[in-house]
C-alpha cells in the first residue's frame, strides 16, 4: 500500500508531475467529463463563461491601460486665478477665467462636508471608491432611459467624481463610467478620506462660473465658506447634479425643495437634529441676485497694465508655463494705492465733464447691427459697462418718434427719454434713471490720462487712461503719445544749466528767427498768443511765465543737439519716435506719453536718477515663494547668522544717474516759483511745497500739468483721441491744473509738506528775482512776490554784487581819511578806528573793484 498522502506530487511515467485527488474529488471530475461528452449545452455554457470571463479580463485591461496614474493626485495642482494685491496688501482683484479659491480640509466647515456626503455619496467614509447600491439603481436607471435622450442619472461616489472631474473627462458614456470605477478605487489606494474630499469640494463645477465651494459661496452669497448658515450650505450641497438650473430665479421653488430634502437627509444620518433642520428649511435661499459683490478696486486700467506685463512674462494659459497668468494661482503685489486711484479717477472724470458742459450728445459709444441677433445679446456679450453715479451702458431697443426703448445686458427694457434727434436703434449709449424709465447721459468725448508715481522709486500709484476702462482699454496715461506743449521746457533749461547758466542768467525775451533752407524760408517764434516779447530777464522768470522766446533762446545757446540729448536721458522719446534737433522741439513739438513725461519728472525731484515706473513689486507662485521681484538690489550682509559689529547693511539706490543732482535741484527749485507766481499759481493755496509745469500745445489739442512734492509726482493732460482744437480759452492752466488739485484735495493725508532738499554741492544765495542780481542787505519774504528770494546756485556761479556808486564814494571817503589820518599822526584811538573800519570789509564786498 501507498504511503503518499493523496494531495502528495508524484512523477507520470513521462518524468512530469501529477497531482493526487481524493475519491470524492474523482467522482465530481468524472461527472464533468462525463457531462462534457454527453451535453452540448454543458459545452456551450463552458464556451459562453469562458468567453465572457475573456472578454472581460480584455475589457479591463482596454478600460485601464492609459488610464492616469492615481498617483498624480498626490501632486495635482488645479488651475487657479492669480491674486492682485495693493500696496497695502489687501487684494484688489483676480485674473480668471473661472472662479476659483483653493481649501484646504481643515478650511471646511464640518457641516458643510456632511451636506455634501449626505447628498452626494452617504457611504463616502466607508466605501472603497464605488457603491455597489448606486451603481446598481444607476445601471437600472441607464437602461430605462436608452432612447428617451433623457440624461440618466450618474450613481457616482465623491471619489468617481474626483476622478472624472480631475483625470478622466466628463464623456456621457458606459465606457467612461467604467473608467472611472476603476479609477476610483486606484485613487482610494492613494489618497486618505480628507484628502480627497478636499480635491472634490475645490474642483465641482457649482455654477456662475464657480468651481469649487469657496468660490461658489462668494458668487451666491457674497460670503466665505465659515460665514454660511446651515440652510446655504444645503443649498450649495444641491448643486452639483444641476447647477445652472438650480441657480436660475424661475427654479427657485424645485431648487428649495431640494435643497429641504437634503437636510432631512442630514437629520437622518445625524448630523443635525430636527430642530437645526426645521429651522432651515424655513428659510428662504437666500440668493444674491444678479453679479456678486465685486472685491476688486476701481482701477481697470492699471489693473489691465499689471495683467499685460505678467502675460509677458510667465504666459496667459496652463500650457504656457507653470505659473501662467489664469492657471498658475500666482500672488501678485503691486504699487496701487487704491485711495489716490480713486482719486485719480474722479478728478480727471471731473474735468471732462467740466470741459463737456453743454455741449450735448455727442454720439453712440458704440453701434450694434440688429441684423446679428438679439441686441441685449449682443450687448452682454460686448462686455461694455461703466461705474458712474446711477449710470448703466444700454442699447436703443426701439425707437417711434419721441418715444425709445432701452434694453440692458440683464436682459430688462424701460422706456427712454431726453431722445437726441441722431439716436436710433442698435446706438449703445449711457443711461441714468429718471422718472419710470431711463434718460439719454453723455460721456464726454473729450479723453484725457493721469499717472501718479513714488519719485523715490518709480512705483507708480495711480493711473487713469480714461472715462472708464470698461468702455474701452486703451490707455492714455501710457499709450497715448501726445504733444506736451510746455511740459518739455523744464528740460531745456537744465540744459542750459550745464552748458554754463545759471537760474539769474539774463535771457533775452526778444523774437528768434532762424534760416530752414531755400523750401521753408525763416522760421520766427513767438510768446504764447503770439506776443514778440521785450527785454531781459532772469532765466526763472522765463520758466516761471513759460515764456517761448527765452525757451528758445536758451536752447539754441546751449545747442538744440544738446537739448535732443537730454530729452533722451530722460527718457520722453516713445518706443519708434525720435526727435529731431529742430528748434520747435524745445517748445514741446515732439510726442511723449503722461507716464515717460511724470517719470522724467520724478527724476528730477530724485536729483536726477532716473527710475523706470512699474507697477509690480514683486509676484509669489501659487506656495508663496518669490519668483520675480522688481527691485533687484542686492544687500550684502544682511541675511548674516549674527551682527559682526559693522554697520547695518543698506540697499543702495535705484535708478541711474541722468542728470547732474545740482541741475536736477536747481529746474525743480525755480519750478516752484511756477507754483507761487507763475502759471499753475491756482496750488499756492494747497499750503503744501510744490513744483510743477503747465503746457498747452498747438491749437491748443492738449492742456497739460506735470508736477508734485517730493511725496507724489503727477501728470495729466485732457485732449480729444484724434487731435483736435479744444477752444481758445483752454490752457493748462485752467484746464489741467485744477485735475491735480481735486487729486491733491482729496489725498491730504498723502501729502507731508516736507520740503524738497538740496545735494551736496548747491549754494543757497539772496537774489532779485527782477535782476537777477544778488542781494546783501535783504531777505527773503513770505510773500509770492516779495523781490528777494532764495536761489540755487552751483560753487562759483553765483553772481558777484554789483557795485553802486554810494558804495564808491563811501570806499573813497574812508580811503581819504586814513590818509589825513596818516598826515596828522595816530591820534585816534583804536577801538575808534575799528568802528569806521570794519575787519571784513574786504570779505563783505567780496573784493576791492
Amino acid at each position: 500500500m501507498s504511503n503518499e498522502f493523496p494531495g502528495d506530487a508524484a512523477t507520470d511515467g513521462k518524468g512530469g508531475f501529477t497531482r493526487r485527488v481524493s475519491r470524492g474529488g474523482e467522482g465530481t471530475w468524472m461527472k464533468i467529463r462525463v457531462a462534457w461528452q454527453t451535453r452540448r449545452r454543458f459545452r456551450m455554457l463552458f464556451y459562453a463563461l469562458g468567453g465572457g470571463l475573456l472578454l472581460a479580463i480584455l475589457g479591463w485591461f482596454w478600460l485601464a491601460h492609459d488610464l492616469p496614474d492615481a498617483e498624480t493626485l498626490l501632486d495635482y495642482e488645479p488651475n487657479l486665478p492669480t491674486v492682485v494685491r495693493g500696496m497695502d496688501g489687501e487684494i484688489v482683484h483676480r485674473y480668471e477665467r473661472e472662479r476659483r479659491v483653493e481649501l484646504d480640509f481643515r478650511d471646511l466647515p464640518e457641516q458643510l462636508l456632511n451636506a455634501y456626503v449626505s447628498a452626494e455619496d452617504e457611504t463616502f467614509w466607508s466605501h472603497n471608491g464605488i457603491d455597489a447600491g448606486g451603481f446598481v439603481n444607476a445601471v437600472f436607471d441607464y437602461v430605462s432611459k436608452l432612447g428617451s435622450g433623457e440624461r440618466a442619472v450618474g450613481g457616482s461616489t465623491i471619489t468617481q467624481q474626483v476622478a472624472k472631474n480631475i483625470l478622466v473627462g466628463n464623456e456621457y458614456s458606459v465606457t467612461r463610467k467604467l473608467r472611472e470605477m476603476i479609477l476610483a478605487t486606484r485613487i482610494e489606494g492613494v489618497l486618505p478620506k480628507e484628502e480627497i474630499i478636499t480635491l472634490y469640494l475645490n474642483e465641482i463645477p457649482l455654477g456662475r462660473r464657480s468651481f469649487g465651494v469657496q468660490a461658489a459661496s462668494l458668487a451666491y452669497f457674497d460670503k466665505d465658506v465659515d460665514e454660511l448658515d446651515l440652510h446655504e450650505m444645503a443649498y450649495l450641497a444641491i448643486l452639483p447634479r444641476a447647477p445652472e438650473e438650480y441657480s436660475r430665479s424661475a427654479n427657485f421653488e424645485i431648487a428649495q425643495a431640494r435643497r429641504n430634502l437634503v437636510l432631512s437627509q442630514m437629520e437622518d444620518n445625524g448630523y443635525i437634529t430636527q430642530a437645526q433642520m426645521t429651522d432651515a428649511q424655513a428659510r428662504p435661499l437666500g440668493i444674491v441676485e444678479g453679479q456678486r459683490t465685486q472685491r476688486s478696486a476701481d482701477a481697470g486700467y492699471f489693473l489691465e497694465e499689471v495683467r499685460r506685463q505678467l502675460i509677458a512674462r510667465f504666459g496667459e494659459e496652463a500650457e504656457d508655463g507653470e505659473n501662467s497668468v489664469y492657471a498658475g494661482g500666482l500672488w501678485v503685489r503691486t504699487s496701487l494705492d487704491t485711495e489716490l486711484q480713486d482719486a485719480a479717477r474722479d478728478s480727471l472724470r471731473a474735468a471732462m465733464l467740466r470741459y463737456h458742459g453743454n455741449r450735448g450728445w455727442t454720439g453712440p459709444l458704440a453701434t450694434i447691427d440688429a441684423a446679428n441677433g438679439d441686441l441685449t445679446e449682443q450687448l452682454r456679450s460686448s462686455y461694455l459697462s461703466i461705474n458712474y453715479d446711477d449710470w448703466r451702458i444700454g442699447v436703443v431697443t426701439a425707437r417711434s418718434g419721441a418715444t425709445a426703448t432701452i434694453g440692458f445686458a440683464d436682459g430688462d427694457e424701460a422706456p427712454l427719454s431726453g431722445l437726441p434727434d441722431a439716436l436710433a436703434v442698435g446706438n449703445v449709449i449711457a443711461a441714468s434713471p429718471s422718472g419710470n424709465g431711463w434718460r439719454v447721459r453723455t460721456v464726454p468725448e473729450v479723453s484725457g490720462g493721469f499717472l501718479a508715481m513714488q519719485p523715490e522709486t518709480g512705483r507708480i500709484l495711480a493711473m487713469q487712461g480714461g472715462f472708464d476702462s470698461r468702455l474701452g482699454a486703451f490707455n492714455r496715461a501710457t499709450q497715448a503719445d501726445r504733444q506736451p506743449g510746455s511740459t518739455v521746457k523744464p528740460f531745456v533749461y537744465a540744459t542750459g544749466l550745464d552748458h554754463g547758466m545759471t537760474p539769474a542768467t539774463m535771457i533775452p525775451d526778444s523774437q528768434y528767427c532762424y534760416y530752414q533752407g531755400s523750401n521753408l524760408g525763416e522760421k520766427c517764434f513767438t510768446n504764447f498768443g503770439g506776443g514778440r516779447g521785450g527785454g531781459e530777464f532772469p532765466m526763472r522768470y522765463g520758466l516761471e511765465q513759460s515764456k517761448n522766446l527765452m525757451t528758445v533762446h536758451i536752447a539754441m545757446d546751449a545747442g538744440m543737439e544738446n537739448v535732443i540729448q537730454t530729452f533722451r536721458d530722460m527718457g520722453l522719446e516713445p518706443e519708434g519716435i525720435e526727435y529731431e534737433p529742430f528748434p520747435a522741439f524745445s517748445l514741446g513739438a515732439g510726442e511723449t506719453t503722461v507716464e515717460r513725461i511724470t517719470a522724467a519728472y520724478a527724476a528730477m525731484v530724485n536729483h536726477g536718477r532716473l527710475n523706470p515706473p512699474t507697477v509690480i513689486d514683486y509676484v509669489q507662485d501659487r506656495d508663496g515663494k518669490v519668483i520675480w521681484r522688481t527691485d533687484q538690489r542686492d544687500c550684502t550682509g544682511c541675511n548674516m547668522a549674527e551682527w559682526d559689529g559693522a554697520a547695518m547693511p543698506r540697499f543702495g539706490r535705484t535708478g541711474r544717474q541722468v542728470m547732474d543732482a545740482r541741475t536736477a535741484f536747481q529746474t525743480v527749485h525755480m519750478l516752484e516759483g511756477t507754483v507761487q507766481r507763475g502759471t499753475a499759481t491756482r496750488l499756492r493755496d494747497l499750503d503744501i511745497p510744490m513744483f510743477g509745469k503747465t503746457g498747452t500745445s498747438t491749437g491748443p489739442t492738449n492742456a497739460w500739468f506735470v508736477g508734485g512734492s517730493p511725496d507724489i509726482v503727477a501728470g495729466t493732460y485732457l485732449g480729444f483721441d484724434t487731435p483736435r482744437n479744444m477752444g481758445g480759452y483752454v490752457q493748462g492752466g485752467n484746464t489741467a491744473v485744477p485735475i491735480f488739485r481735486q487729486f491733491a484735495e482729496e489725498t491730504r493725508d498723502h501729502w507731508s509738506g516736507r520740503p524738497f532738499t538740496a545735494p551736496a554741492g548747491v549754494r543757497m544765495v539772496r537774489i532779485d528775482r527782477r535782476t537777477g542780481n544778488r542781494v546783501f542787505g535783504g531777505w527773503p519774504g513770505d510773500e509770492p512776490t516779495a523781490a528777494v528770494i532764495w536761489e540755487a546756485f552751483k560753487p562759483d556761479t553765483e553772481p558777484r554784487r554789483t557795485q553802486r556808486q554810494d558804495d564808491i564814494d563811501t570806499m573813497r571817503e574812508t580811503i581819504l581819511a586814513q590818509l589825513r589820518r596818516r598826515e596828522r599822526g595816530p591820534a585816534v584811538s583804536t577801538q575808534t578806528q575799528t568802528a569806521e573800519e570794519p575787519d571784513d570789509f574786504a570779505e563783505e564786498q567780496g573784493g576791492i573793484y
